[in-house]
């Protein structure tokens, strides 16, 4: 892969199209056959002491024009299907001076973020702050502002859990 050594780790069988927008490289992982597909933006962006890290782990599909900001850590386990348009960040900016525009006030680290192992992450989906939890779903539009669970469905904005697995019964329940 072309500038594969400006990577912190970049796998021989990943693929990155050529389109994606990349900003802080050396700061970002991609394990073998992770695709991140075209127009997204990866950006790890060091804003204090602490070292940035995006990590894309074995098998995960990124959709085209998905946008993906770190200045703490956004970690996707193995295996997660992201679809198109999603939005997913570590971070928010401040907007507390109204006498200053907020492109000019400061990026604040909001809280880690981790998706979790065959998660699958819908369409126009925007993650802030939040982890979602392994082989759970998120229906497309939903704002995740908070952690969802391990085999849970969230849907909406904000989103909110409508079903979880129950392991005993092998069955998808409503949650009321």
């Amino acid at each position: 892969m072309v500038n594969g050594w400006r990577y912190k780790y970049l796998h021989m069988k990943s693929v990155v199209f050529f389109s994606v927008r990349v900003q802080g490289k050396k700061y970002i992982s991609i394990h073998k056959n992770a695709i991140v597909q075209r127009l997204g933006w990866l950006l790890a962006l060091k804003i204090g002491d602490t070292d940035p890290a995006i990590v894309i782990e074995e098998g995960s599909a990124i959709g085209d024009f998905c946008h993906i900001t770190a200045v703490g850590s956004v970690h996707i386990e193995k295996n997660v299907l992201m679809a198109n348009h999603v939005y997913i960040s570590d971070n928010v900016h401040e907007f507390e001076d109204i006498n200053t525009p907020v492109i000019r006030q400061k990026v604040i680290f909001k809280a880690p973020v981790r998706i979790g192992s065959g998660a699958w992450i819908g369409e126009n989906v925007c993650i802030i702050g939040a982890s979602i939890g392994r082989n759970a779903v998120v229906g497309a539009n939903a704002v995740v502002t908070r952690d969802i669970p391990d085999y849970c469905v969230a849907v909406g904005s904000p989103a909110r859990v409508i079903k979880r697995f129950d392991h005993t019964t092998n069955q998808w329940i409503a949650v009321k």
